[in-house]
């Protein structure tokens, strides 16, 4: 059996491990609700059906959505972004997002750019991850038909206005997608008050799901085309994707046990509140950030010591490869991070280190204070040495 990590700060990639009640739930599922939701009219094909949407109803009521049926299951975020892009943007549309986005974001546009259906202007962050919301309005035009943005960067933990985008984006007549990878189950998220149109989310970070579980909001008003068509359950007889949401965007079998242990997560995350959450990642960041700055040579990404973000660290060496340290961390420490470009080449080129990467800790439920005390240690070891 291979060793596992002593220390886990990987978080931000997926969560680990899991609170008991999310695997307790995906082992009931398996053993009394294995059955296909939908396709049969059996007690537990009924009871698989149950189980989508008492998640359905969860992820609703931490988001603030009206009715849960506007959330469609994906397999993850990405997932979740190119359904909402495919599927709502239409040719000599133009798109504003950041220099922020996850690759989920920029290949998608990118492609679609390429194939001359759309043009995008990416607005610049300074490098600490702060929107010019001025320079945001400059970028709208009347062609604009989507405004994108991740709700915090993966990379430098920093949060965007998402209230203050809604607003240009909405006086402008365009929609806002928002990519809630590292947000959903740490940030407060309100679809309404915050005027988020759409909003794809991962099941297995900070709701604490498994892999292979997202979701993606869209609002009833807008008419988003599927992006996968075939066997919903529903409307069989029609030739034509129904229209019926979340239907519409959901065919095929379904992870009926991923689902239920989405389910376990998101109701524990409401249970322990998303601003208690929030408080302990945010108290681990910046301890983080205390212990790291006394380092010589390092330089921390990200907003500032005492400012918000989320429970992610990131940092650069003047003289060591960041590849090589999370290596060291790992095989001499037993510490998981993740080193590289974290998916992610337009925030590093905003922060300067698109030529070198970037060391990243994620703290996450389950992070103590001696770990991250442990972290740093082995940091210091590491960039100490002879």
């Amino acid at each position: 059996m291979p060793q596992l990590p002593t220390i886990y700060l990987d978080h931000a990639a997926t969560s680990w491990p899991k609170p008991e009640p999310v695997w307790e739930a995906m082992k009931k599922a398996l053993d009394e609700e294995g059955a296909n939701p939908g396709r049969g009219g059996h007690r537990m094909a009924r009871e698989a059906g149950k189980r989508l949407m008492r998640a359905r109803m969860a992820l609703a009521e931490l988001f603030h959505i009206s009715n849960p049926i506007h959330i469609a299951f994906t397999m993850n975020t990405t997932m979740a972004l190119n359904m909402a892009i495919y599927g709502f943007v239409k040719q000599g549309d133009h798109v504003v997002a950041t220099s922020m986005e996850h690759n989920s974001v920029r290949r998608p546009l990118e492609q679609l750019q390429q194939r001359g259906v759309i043009s995008v202007t990416y607005v610049e962050t300074d490098r600490d991850g702060t929107l010019n919301l001025k320079q945001l309005e400059q970028a709208m035009t009347v062609r604009t038909r989507l405004v994108i943005c991740n709700h915090s960067s993966n990379l430098l933990g920093s949060i965007m206005p998402i209230s203050d985008i809604a607003e240009i984006a909405h006086r402008h007549g365009a929609k806002l997608l928002v990519d809630g990878a590292q947000s959903a189950g740490l940030l407060p998220i309100d679809v309404k008050s915050h005027g988020i149109d759409m909003l794809a989310v991962p099941g297995h970070k900070a709701l604490l799901g498994p892999q292979g579980t997202g979701a993606l909001y869209i609002d009833p008003s807008m008419d988003v085309e599927p992006l996968i068509q075939g066997g919903t359950g529903s409307h069989s007889e029609e030739a034509q994707q129904p229209h019926t949401r979340p239907d519409r965007y959901e065919a095929g079998t379904p992870n009926t046990i991923g689902v239920a242990g989405l389910e376990a997560g998101v109701r524990w995350v409401l249970n322990e509140s998303v601003q208690n959450i929030y408080t302990k990642e945010w108290e681990l960041s910046q301890l983080i950030m205390e212990q790291l700055s006394s380092i010589s040579g390092l330089r921390l990404l990200g907003p500032q010591l005492g400012q918000p973000r989320t429970g992610i660290v990131s940092f650069v060496s003047d003289s060591l490869d960041s590849a090589a340290i999370a290596h060291q961390l790992d095989r001499e420490f037993g510490i998981a991070v993740r080193a590289g470009y974290h998916c992610t080449p337009l925030a590093h080129q905003t922060a300067g280190t698109l030529g070198q990467g970037a060391v990243r800790a994620s703290v996450g439920w389950n992070t103590t204070e001696q770990q991250v005390d442990e972290y740093v240690k082995a940091v210091r070891a590491i960039c100490t040495r002879d």
